[in-house]
């Protein structure tokens, strides 16, 4: 089984994807955490749990590490330290560990900040971490999905490299799509957006 780093854990969308990679027969998570107290509740469930701060030095935290899911935000609170700084910090000690694949969390609107004035400062941090992580020359897969919701997931999606419309998409749909794209022949060195739809995701995905 393939070691996974989830950087943002502790995150509502971050726990889905560990819980998923916890039932996985391919997967082992490795939950990474900004604080002690956050460490518990994946030890009670037999998950292997590091301490990381993304504004802080991180290449303990990619020891044995064989592939990387991003799913850390601040919340709009630091989106220069976490979500641009501290993702590139990820990036560069990953390419450091030789790990196989970085999977990052993005967003709709990246490609064009400027089209929503509220999210701006977060989509050009993001857009400055997606660019950095494409340039770094490890295998990677940049999914960026619509506004996210915590309905149920149905899942199935919209997928494309432009979607061109908006939409919404459930936090449980997107974290089976991080958990599907870390497989070693799916969407490699790719970005595409994704919302609802009526495309089963393993097929969206094996299409792409």
């Amino acid at each position: 089984m393939e070691n996974v780093l989830v950087a943002g854990a502790n995150g509502t969308t971050g726990k889905i994807v560990v819980e998923l990679l916890n039932e996985s027969q391919y997967f082992s998570p490795i939950a990474m955490v900004r604080k002690e107290e956050q460490l518990k509740q994946f030890q009670e469930k037999g998950v292997k749990t590091i301490l990381g701060d993304l504004e802080e030095d991180l290449a303990h935290a990619v020891k044995d590490v064989d592939k990387v899911i991003f799913a850390a935000g601040s919340g709009g609170k630091k989106v220069v330290e976490v979500d641009q700084e501290g993702a590139k910090r990820l990036i560069d000690v990953s390419k450091v560990a030789a790990v196989k694949k970085f999977v990052m969390l993005s967003s709709m609107g990246v490609d064009n900040p400027e089209s929503i004035a509220q999210l701006k400062d977060y989509l050009v941090a993001k857009q400055k971490a997606d660019s950095h992580l494409k340039e770094s020359g490890l295998n990677y897969t940049i999914v960026r999905p619509g506004t996210l919701k915590n309905d149920a997931g149905i899942g199935s999606i919209a997928l494309k490299r432009n979607l061109n419309k908006r939409g919404e998409i459930s936090r449980a749909d997107v974290a089976q799509t991080l958990v599907r794209v870390l497989h070693d022949n799916a969407a490699n060195n790719a970005v595409f957006e994704i919302i609802e739809g009526d495309t089963l995701i393993a097929e969206a995905i094996d299409k792409f």
